[in-house]
């Protein structure tokens, strides 16, 4: 596979790599986004997509969700191209002063700079700790629902307690022959109109809720087709099933960024306050992964970070082009990027 060229890379997909995009398309640099998850949006989509953010400026409330969403529309002018299910294994840099990265796709990409908004890491599903089960993955086993119609008139068993489970289980209540929730505790974790909701789903029969923990599975002819479930009091009881969802939730994981020789401080990349640029001259970093005096884990914060670091790319990228600040108010150049007017005609 022939490595894609590229001014910038942005390693994170969630809202500070999403508006890193943003501030680098106001500077005409071509960016890609790699994430190691489904899809965009990190932790507001993945841990809390439907919790209210009350800090966003001139926002007064949204989710996590449309706040990604917004940002996908603001970023929709310069078509970056976003990469997803595959996280960065392999960093180097070539002679000529650019870098070459390798994902766990296989896909290669050699850019000019590389931006570093991987929250506090790669996250990946927690996995069920069954011996042997993983040869099932992405065929009968899933920790992410992509096609939620190939689940339809299926038999599913769901492991999970949080919300995300939870969800799902009501999701499917319509569509599935039958949907059964196994959760080690009685208690569900998710806002009381969604457990309501799965409440009079389970008083109807629509979905079967068993408390206990997975101990075992049955599989015939290389087809998984049963959980077994150990409860509070020790009895077990196997459970059919076409296809098992397990949500238990997603570890962040450092993973090989803590090899490429950048100065790390907690698991945290340390950069500079002017151009958010770490030990290494042209590999920035921003939002949570990075840290410096004074810091503070906020998003409004990492917007921050992605605009001084834009610049400072600009910098790099186009050395002998002066960088200029404009407004996207008044300036026609910065609304012709936007797609707000067309380029004057010769």
């Amino acid at each position: 596979m022939q490595a894609i060229e590229t001014d910038a890379l942005i390693i994170g997909a969630g809202p500070v790599g999403l508006f890193q995009a943003f501030e680098l398309g106001l500077l005409e640099i071509q960016a890609h986004i790699i994430d190691a998850l489904p899809e965009a949006g990190g932790q507001c989509v993945a841990l809390y997509p439907n919790k209210p953010i009350y800090d966003i400026p001139g926002i007064p409330v949204c989710t996590g969700r449309e706040l990604v969403n917004n940002l996908l529309q603001q970023i929709a002018p310069f078509d970056p191209p976003i990469h997803l299910s595959q996280a960065v294994t392999e960093l180097q840099q070539e002679d000529d002063s650019r870098f070459f990265i390798r994902t766990s796709a296989g896909q290669s990409f050699v850019s000019k700079t590389i931006f570093i908004a991987a929250g506090v890491g790669a996250f990946q599903a927690r996995k069920l700790a069954l011996d042997g089960i993983a040869v099932f993955e992405n065929k009968q086993l899933f920790y992410y629902v992509e096609e939620p119609e190939q689940f339809n008139q299926r038999t599913i068993v769901i492991c999970g307690g949080d919300e995300t489970a939870v969800e799902w289980a009501i999701h499917f209540a319509s569509t599935a022959k039958h949907v059964t929730l196994v959760h080690r505790r009685s208690e569900l974790k998710a806002d009381k109109h969604i457990l309501d909701q799965f409440h009079d789903l389970h008083a109807a029969g629509k979905i079967t809720f068993c408390i206990g923990q997975a101990t075992g599975y049955a599989s015939s002819d290389d087809q998984l087709t049963a959980l077994e479930v150990e409860d509070l009091d020790g009895h077990t009881q196997t459970i059919p099933l076409d296809a098992l969802l397990v949500f238990f939730g997603l570890s962040p994981k450092l993973g090989p960024i803590a090899d490429w020789g950048l100065a790390l401080s907690r698991k945290q990349i340390e950069v500079d306050t002017a151009r958010f640029e770490s030990s290494i001259p042209g590999i920035f970093a921003v939002g949570d992964i990075n840290t410096y005096p004074g810091k503070k884990k906020l998003i409004l914060s990492g917007f921050h970070e992605a605009t001084l670091a834009a610049f400072a790319a600009a910098q790099v990228i186009f050395p002998d082009r002066p960088v200029q600040l404009q407004y996207t108010t008044t300036s026609p150049k910065l609304q012709q990027l936007l797609g707000l007017q067309k380029p004057a005609s010769d």
